[in-house]
């Protein structure tokens, strides 16, 4: 108690006043961070269906999770998401971004339309993307018809539905990565482009010999974010097509989520959440080192 009663007399006026306005953060930190996320380590060595209470049931879930050929489907399925999303992500963020860094009239009214897809609600993105999808009387469909194309099932065939959803996403998102490239941009020396012009290098040039490469650690950056972001994928699929047609479209945030709040299987499903989050993990870390070795080269 005495050396408990000498650190609290040591502590200035000014410590205990940060300590106050540090504590509501501490709180929820503890609330809705550590304290979820040690249950949900509890929880998967459970079985519950939150009425009930728990039953230990020991590894059981991984074993259940060993043997669910639903679940790879979901990571594959993610997989595939990733693998459009990620290149086309970079592609038109990267060319609006060259654009609109250009001086061009009304470049900060466009620059904040492009951003404003990322400010709306994911559900009333993937609504309005909905009605846009429709085979029967969607705008897309419509204007195949006007060109003279024939329909094409978005959403209502598995071939094209999780290239819709990337589509979608992309749109949604592109905002982010395209401030991003922009700060990349404007952060190159134009002393770089001046040598080129008087070395007679065409745009073209400038753009592969100048531009790509001093925007490599920006390209890193967008493409650990698009693949974090993308393995989150759920609003998506979730409104637009529940997973289908063919689960097609389930990822494995969707599927997680049936499994705790559609089928009550809590225990599994943070089992399931575990593994997936291990799994993101690897493959971040695996992509970066990829990556960063292959600049240096």
């Amino acid at each position: 108690m005495t050396t408990l009663r000498r650190f609290t007399a040591s502590i200035s006026r000014s410590d205990r006043n940060g300590f106050l306005f540090v504590l509501p953060y501490v709180v929820f930190v503890l609330a809705f961070v550590a304290y979820p996320l040690i249950f949900s380590f509890v929880l998967i060595f459970h079985r519950w269906n939150i009425v009930t209470p728990m039953e230990w049931v020991g590894l059981k879930n991984f074993e259940r999770m060993a043997a669910d050929p639903l679940f790879y489907k979901a990571i594959v399925n993610t997989l595939v998401f990733l693998c459009i999303h990620i290149p086309l992500q970079i592609i038109v963020a990267l060319g609006f971004a060259v654009i609109l860094n250009s001086k061009i009239r009304m470049r900060g009214v466009f620059r904040a339309i492009f951003f404003l897809p990322v400010v709306v609600s994911g559900v009333v993105v993937t609504i309005l993307w909905q009605q846009m999808y429709s085979f029967d009387d969607g705008l897309l469909n419509n204007l195949l018809l006007m060109v003279g194309a024939d329909k094409v099932p978005w959403i209502i065939d598995a071939r094209y539905a999780m290239p819709s959803i990337a589509i979608m996403a992309t749109w949604k998102n592109v905002g982010i990565y395209i401030i991003l490239f922009l700060v990349g941009l404007q952060n190159i020396p134009m002393e770089l482009y001046e040598a080129a012009n008087l070395d007679g290098a065409n745009k073209r040039q400038q753009f592969f010999g100048i531009t790509l490469p001093m925007l490599n650690p920006t390209v890193i950056v967008v493409i650990v974010l698009s693949t974090i972001g993308g393995f989150s994928l759920f609003v998506e699929p979730y409104v637009l097509t529940g997973g289908g047609p063919m689960q097609s479209t389930l990822s494995a945030f969707l599927y997680i989520y049936n499994q705790a709040f559609y089928f009550n299987h809590m225990g599994y499903a943070a089992a399931l959440a575990f593994a997936f989050a291990f799994f993101i993990l690897l493959v971040v870390l695996l992509q970066r080192k990829f990556i960063e070795s292959e600049s240096l080269t």
